[in-house]
């Protein structure tokens, strides 16, 4: 476990000394003083704490999906604007719709 997965004033051991979570970084040891714990530490924690479980993984959206409410979108826009940037409106689309195309 890393440091940065556990909340300030949690107990861990590292190097054989246990010690408290007091910051981003740091650490106080059991027999006093501060210390900087290195991000690539591995911790073993002590009073049975157990790290959040890993982030689920992230939403996708079918690309017709996509493309579908984009097209709504951009008719609604040109609608509203009457006419005011349109050339403006359909480079933006362009231009986005080419964004997709590269993925």
């Amino acid at each position: 476990m890393k440091l940065t997965q556990l909340p300030i004033g949690a107990r861990f051991e590292y190097e054989g000394q246990i010690f408290t979570k007091t910051g981003p970084m740091t650490a106080a040891g059991e027999t006093g003083g501060q210390r900087m714990i290195p991000r690539y530490a591995v911790l073993k924690p002590m009073d049975g704490y157990t790290p959040p479980p890993e982030a689920e993984a992230t939403r996708t959206v079918d690309e017709k999906t996509v493309l579908e409410a984009f097209e709504t979108y951009h008719a609604i826009a040109l609608r509203l604007t009457e006419g005011l940037g349109k050339a403006e409106l359909e480079q933006a689309r362009r231009t986005f719709l080419a964004g997709l195309s590269q993925q």
